[in-house]
């Protein structure tokens, strides 16, 4: 019972990286923008967040450079998409090859690094409870806020003014600028506060998730995370729920191998994969169900004068 007990603290621990990015990725596209840089996002901050620990010793100051270089990278993509109206699909990719190959460079010196000793969380009494502390109250404490997080924008984007508008520009951009709102400047601002998120997930793999700094250690999160925001059709509830079921098909592997089953190592760590593209498959069997909860206007440009 105690191994279930690790592995489901494993599922929430993988979880949370794929949670924090989608989240941010499902602002973005909430405003009508499509970011399909977040694994250039995630590998930049991560090396950015893993450095700034190296240097000073101190997690928060790391994830907050995380943060800042995720939005930094979200906040160039979101001038060159909302105000040069380049493409946002070729443009996101632009950004995922640029990160694999920024972030590979800044890191190379910081391969052999060791961050400082890691610091183990437990809440009082909660955490000393028999299978169900190790499961849930031994968790660092950035899986609690994911979840609060997702609930938090679940009150946001339909609950306040604010995400109201924020849903309307990428629903109707031209009714929202008819009405008065700056639809490019809320646009910029979504791009770059799910930047900002997606800069906290690279952190939290590097420092948290598994940390250390390899070349190109996020290993298709981002994408993942993309396709879950599809899977979820674009609700964070879903969100957290899908990122918790990779999470646990991510750690699956590892407990298979722990238990001794005979199978190839590839093939295993193949099933993450596998599991999206399934997924994905099963969802574009039924293209109106997504028509209907698409934001009408994702990845389609504004033109103010037209």
């Amino acid at each position: 019972m105690e191994s279930y007990a690790l592995l489901f603290a494993s599922m929430l621990n993988a979880g949370t990286v794929l949670a924090i990015a989608s989240l941010g990725l499902l602002i973005n596209e909430k405003a009508g923008v499509v970011n399909l840089g977040a694994e250039g996002l995630l590998l930049c901050s991560a090396i950015a967040g893993f450095a700034v620990v190296v240097h000073t010793g101190s997690d928060w100051i790391g994830f907050a450079a995380g943060m800042g270089a995720g939005a930094v990278l979200a906040a160039i993509f979101g001038v060159l998409v909302i105000w040069l109206n380049t493409n946002q699909y070729a443009t996101g990719l632009a950004l995922a090859l640029f990160g694999a190959g920024f972030s590979a460079f800044v890191g190379a010196g910081y391969v052999q690094a060791k961050l400082p000793e890691r610091p183990h969380f437990s809440i009082p009494v909660l955490g000393d409870i028999p299978l169900i502390g190790p499961a849930l109250f031994r968790q660092h404490p950035l899986v609690y806020v994911t979840i609060a997080l997702a609930f938090g924008l679940i009150w946001f984007l339909y609950r306040t003014r604010a995400g109201l508008v924020l849903r309307s520009v990428g629903e109707s951009p031209d009714s929202a600028h008819a009405l008065g709102y700056p639809v490019r400047r809320i646009r910029l601002a979504a791009v770059v506060a799910g930047g900002a998120l997606c800069g906290l997930s690279g952190a939290y793999i590097s420092l948290v998730y598994t940390p250390l700094w390899v070349e190109g250690m996020v290993a298709g999160k981002g994408w993942i995370a993309l396709a879950l925001t599809t899977f979820a059709t674009w609700r964070p509830a879903r969100v957290l729920l899908g990122a918790y079921l990779f999470g646990g098909v991510t750690m699956l592997q590892f407990y298979l191998q722990s238990r001794g089953v005979e199978m190839p190592s590839q093939f295993l760590a193949m099933t993450p994969y596998l599991a999206t593209v399934v997924v994905l498959a099963l969802i574009s069997r039924n293209p109106a169900w997504i028509r209907i909860n698409m934001p009408a206007s994702l990845g389609k440009p504004f033109y103010p004068g037209s």
